[in-house]
């Protein structure tokens, strides 16, 4: 007869998940980059695009590693445990039960407090030096979003550039065609944010921010582009029909091609800014000709 709780064979299980492991974690991060890797999967030009990119980009790597050290040691716990304290063929009876262990309890309580404090205050710091970044622009450029283009108003140089919707055809050639914002490189500037109509989204994906453009409520965008190149932007909020055709270029030239299209723009005759009279008026005082 069977003794309670006697053992069965034994079977080298976690041998077996520690070979699989092994083989499947290069398998899967093979066909990654190192530039991929080292921004985390952010957009690889996002890589010293502005003073800003460098800051997020080391709290989500921070925090994404943390987190996967935490959860692979989480997982090989509960592994080892199915593993380790599974029920044999032979068991008979139940195992000793335990109502706790002050150590692991302890261990299990201080843990998460001290990652969620770690995290805390690494964002407070990111958040110091991007979000909260009030740095007095050198150049200030008034982007105003309307449906569905988008309108740059040079407000140091004087000159505006009026946008057009992009008609897409499905290639990428009306990318061509899409409204341009200039931006001179190593220059500190204000990007003040203002809606025309409805709720719009100023994002620029290489520049790894987005701000909500909410009608009634500007906002300002304090930056330096630091690498001159070309970038994609986008409207990021559901403002309407023709959402999906809300494109815009980013150009980050150097100050004296920078110095050239302002000019050129005033050579055009786009003297000026382009003011609140081409706002929608969602409420017209009574009387007010529609």
């Amino acid at each position: 007869m069977d003794s309670p709780n006697q053992s069965g064979p034994q079977r080298s299980w976690a041998k077996r998940l520690g070979i699989l492991s092994a083989v499947l974690i290069p398998a899967l991060l093979s066909g990654c980059t190192k530039e991929q890797i080292a921004t985390g999967f952010f957009p690889v030009e996002s890589q010293g695009a502005t003073n800003h990119t460098d800051a997020y980009t080391a709290l989500w790597n921070g925090g994404w590693i943390a987190l996967l050290i935490v959860g692979l040691i989480v997982w090989g716990l509960i592994l080892w445990a199915m593993v380790a304290y599974r029920r044999r063929k032979n068991d008979r009876g139940l195992p000793v039960q335990m109502r706790y262990s002050m150590p692991i309890e302890i261990l299990f309580t201080v843990t998460p407090v001290v990652l969620v404090l770690g995290f805390f205050f690494q964002n407070v710091q990111v958040m110091e030096k991007t979000t909260d970044d009030s740095t007095p622009g050198e150049q200030v450029i008034e982007v105003a979003a309307k449906q569905w283009a988008w309108d740059f108003n040079y407000e140091t140089e004087d000159v505006y550039y009026a946008g057009t919707q992009v008609a897409l055809d499905g290639t990428e050639a009306p990318e061509k065609t899409a409204p341009v914002l200039y931006l001179p490189v190593d220059t500190d500037l204000e990007i003040r944010l203002h809606s025309r109509d409805v709720l719009h989204s100023f994002w620029v994906p290489a520049f790894l921010e987005k701000r909500d453009m909410i009608p009634g409520h500007d906002q300002s965008l304090h930056l330096r582009a630091e690498k001159e190149g070309e970038y994609v932007g986008k409207c990021a909020e559901l403002c309407g029909e023709y959402h999906s055709e809300m494109l815009f270029n980013v150009k980050v030239v150097s100050k004296e091609e920078f110095q050239e299209y302002t000019q050129s723009l005033a050579d055009q005759g786009n003297t000026g800014q382009l003011g609140p009279e081409y706002d929608r008026n969602w409420y017209p005082k009574e009387g007010a000709e529609k």
